[in-house]
């Protein structure tokens, strides 16, 4: 009998050709053409350093297989092959290969608690629209500083029109910019992706547009490039991304949203759709928003005119002059009543964004609310995964 190997693959539907996944692999297993990125069997060792980095979880996929899929074979894929019936060929696998598909998926998901799902009253988005070869082209309608001038953040709020071509996005969903130009090694750019902070009806009600929040970084390549656009210029659009960080649709859903700086642009797109479709939902819907000081705050100003009948806001602030630092986490904590019975209805939904390394803060806290109220967090957060109630968005 052929003994069935376990063979690393990439779906060529959900890729965006990033190549964040070549540059991580260690051992040199991942290649691309001009039609897809693929992994070399005869290399990969199966070390997950590709796992993390990639955007989309297009790189989280395996079969098992009794001869391998060659390079050009994955070359040739416009989607992925289903998982064949091995039969008697591959010997007795059954629950065997079982242990191991989990055993892989649980290392590959280390420390994100598992693979996510969407709320089951989500919509189902449209994803990968359009790609690197044919990527939508947009015109920049609006670009706006949202930051006080003289903060060390420069955040910018940029509106994209598209025109004729049509480009759904659901509230929670992400973008893809082409930077123009390429590297000194002649490849193109990396895409880069930035998460959508307008309603799936548009910035302007109607009006085929989105917008984004963009952070300034120093040296940065995309960063500065956005920022720097001004209104008439286009901006090749991939995308598309993202199946499950989506907002739930039923109004009944409790929404808490926990974020630092333009991790701030999926709520801000959440707020928008909840203001315009469902204005006396019974859910509750609360923003735990953190920054270095009000002027660093994106949007502070808009937040500002936002009821609190739509919106329970706590600004929180680690940067104010003869002021003790405050982090989400350290509010979240004065508000444990509250939290914890949150926690406990099968109706509240946890939303996290932000820089990485915030979540193990705010899920310390979590827990923290957990044990002053005699539940359990380690069983709370698993189940709430699983039902599609946890999402964390890092980058």
């Amino acid at each position: 009998m052929t003994q069935a190997i376990r063979q690393h693959l990439i779906d060529p539907e959900i890729c965006i050709r990033c190549y964040t996944c070549e540059d991580a692999c260690p051992i040199d297993a991942i290649t691309h053409d001009d039609n897809n990125v693929v992994v070399d069997a005869a290399k990969c060792n199966y070390t997950m350093d590709c796992i993390a980095p990639c955007p989309t979880g297009a790189i989280d996929n395996w079969r098992y297989v009794t001869e391998a899929y060659s390079l050009d074979e994955q070359f040739g894929w416009d989607e992925l092959p289903e998982q064949a019936d091995l039969g008697d060929d591959a010997g007795t696998l059954g629950e065997a290969i079982e242990d191991d598909i989990g055993e892989l998926i649980a290392r590959a998901h280390a420390g994100t608690g598992g693979r996510p799902v969407a709320p089951a009253s989500a919509e189902n988005p449209s994803i990968n629209l359009f790609s690197r070869s044919h990527p939508a082209v947009a015109t920049v309608q609006g670009a706006y500083r949202i930051t006080d001038d003289d903060a060390g953040s420069d955040v910018r709020h940029i509106i994209l029109g598209f025109g004729e071509t049509s480009f759904p996005v659901l509230e929670g969903q992400s973008v893809g910019i082409v930077p123009p130009g390429s590297r000194e090694d002649g490849r193109p750019h990396d895409i880069r992706l930035y998460s959508v902070s307008s309603a799936r009806d548009g910035e302007k009600r109607n009006g085929n547009n989105i917008a984004l929040t963009v952070k300034r970084e120093d040296k940065g390549l995309c960063s500065n490039y956005l920022c720097d656009l001004k209104r008439g210029d286009k901006v090749e659009v991939t995308g598309p991304f993202g199946s499950t960080f989506l907002m739930p649709n039923d109004p009944n859903s409790h929404v808490v949203m926990i974020c630092t700086g333009t991790g701030s642009a999926p709520f801000r797109a959440f707020t928008e759709r909840r203001r315009r479709a469902m204005p006396g939902a019974g859910g509750k819907f609360v923003l735990y928003f953190g920054a270095r000081s009000p002027g660093e705050l994106p949007y502070f100003g808009p937040l500002k005119k936002v009821p609190s009948s739509l919106l329970e806001q706590h600004l929180v602030y680690s940067r104010l002059p003869d002021t003790p630092k405050e982090y989400v986490q350290d509010r979240m904590r004065k508000h444990t009543d509250e939290l914890s019975h949150l926690l406990e209805s099968d109706r509240t939904h946890i939303f996290i964004c932000g820089l990485k390394g915030m979540e193990t803060g705010v899920d310390e806290a979590l827990a923290d609310v957990c044990r002053a109220h005699s539940l359990a967090w380690s069983e709370i957060k698993p189940r709430m995964r699983e039902q599609g109630r946890y999402h964390v968005e890092t980058y």
